[in-house]
């Protein structure tokens, strides 16, 4: 049984926390776990996976909600085995089968050959079960009164897909992704291409971002800690900032970026979000690189300063 520490207010969690998300439960399920053990109040997980799929599920806690964005942009990385022969109503082992295939016989040569195909920029057809909206309804509550609507294609890029391992009927793969790709239609349409049907059988993220699923810990180690060491796993909210430069801001920069001003930083080459410190090297925030050259905060942190 999980216990759920009571703690005031001012003893709220901040920081992020690596989960290793076990099969079984959805990404809200976790989240409210992970939410009682470290007993926070103000929790945001960085990107769902299905209950069938495990793996690296950060969970920003406090103040490090306000960079949830960032993970939520960032690349990811999938282990995943696709069976061949079959699909289901939700383009994986969870759904009900929806139809029997015959599989050819296959070689590394043309597994590759069609891999191919879907490296670089493509466009997928979301699937119905997703959470994608339309007109202000999930689509998988749609699906689930068996509702199908158009869905528009959307350009994602599969920067990397390797062929680790393939039998008569399944192929393991290793995928790095852009946000918002879809591995259940992946592993349809490469079926599809190799003439044959094909589902998810098995889904694990290894990377999201510079995060590692080395890094995480599994929500059933989480629980036979004691406080103090749950909340020491929590990392510093810059981390997940790393793709973003760092700036030195001077103290009387500070005063007028911390009221919400843009600021001129002399000598500044750096473009897009930058991250913003201190002298002391205490984080402030989130900044942008402007135009003209000034650096307009976009995401301040009330942070406790480091010791």
């Amino acid at each position: 049984m999980l216990m759920n520490p009571k703690l005031s207010r001012e003893d709220e969690p901040c920081g992020i926390l690596l989960l290793d998300k076990p099969q079984g439960l959805t990404s809200t399920q976790a989240l409210g776990q992970a939410k009682r053990l470290l007993g926070a109040r103000k929790a945001g997980h960085t990107g769902s996976l299905d209950p069938i799929a495990s793996g690296l599920l950060p969970i920003c806690f406090g103040e490090a909600t306000k960079v949830s964005p960032f993970l939520l942009n960032s690349d990811k990385e999938y282990q995943v085995t696709v069976r061949l022969g079959i699909t289901t109503t939700t383009g994986d082992a969870d759904g009900e089968i929806s139809g029997r295939y015959f599989v050819p016989e296959l070689s590394e040569e043309v597994i590759e050959y069609t891999l191919d195909r879907f490296r670089g920029e493509i466009e997928q057809i979301p699937p119905m079960y997703s959470a994608l909206k339309q007109k202000g309804k999930r689509l998988y509550d749609l699906a689930r009164q068996g509702i199908t609507v158009p869905r528009s294609p959307r350009k994602v890029i599969i920067r990397a897909l390797r062929l680790c391992q393939f039998g008569t009927d399944w192929l393991e793969l290793e995928i790095a992704c852009s946000k918002g790709t879809f591995i259940r239609t992946l592993a349809e349409d490469v079926g599809q291409t190799l003439g044959t049907g094909a589902c998810v059988e098995s889904l694990r993220r290894i990377r999201v971002g510079d995060f590692h699923i080395e890094q995480a810990v599994a929500l059933e180690r989480l629980a036979q800690m004691p406080l103090t060491e749950r909340r020491a796993l929590l990392l510093p909210v810059d981390c997940a900032l790393s793709a973003c430069a760092q700036v030195i801001v001077a103290d009387e920069m500070s005063f007028y970026l911390l009221r919400g001003q843009a600021v001129m930083i002399p000598k500044l080459k750096a473009k897009g979000y930058v991250r913003l410190y201190n002298r002391g090297g205490n984080f402030l925030g989130v900044g942008e690189v402007l135009d003209d050259g000034r650096v307009a905060p976009r995401r301040l942190f009330k942070l406790k300063p480091s010791t």
